[in-house]
């Protein structure tokens, strides 16, 4: 299972900036976080077994509903 706390641990780690910069309603896209990287996000996910799509997280590129993503 992901968390939101894991989820905004990954995205921060990808836009090198720390977790405690991220709300779980922010817009990722405005943090700078680009399609290369949602698409590094996906491929992590999928190893874990969390099938979901760019459409999916493009959707709402928040931490709060990727979170929601990830652990249906």
């Amino acid at each position: 299972m992901t968390t939101a706390d894991e989820v905004r641990a990954r995205v921060a780690e990808l836009l090198e900036i720390p977790p405690a910069d991220i709300a779980d309603d922010d817009n990722l896209l405005d943090h700078g976080l680009d399609s290369i990287r949602v698409m590094t996000l996906i491929e992590a996910w999928r190893e874990r077994g969390v099938q979901v799509s760019f459409a999916d997280l493009a959707e709402n590129p928040t931490v709060g509903a990727w979170s929601r993503l990830v652990t249906r």
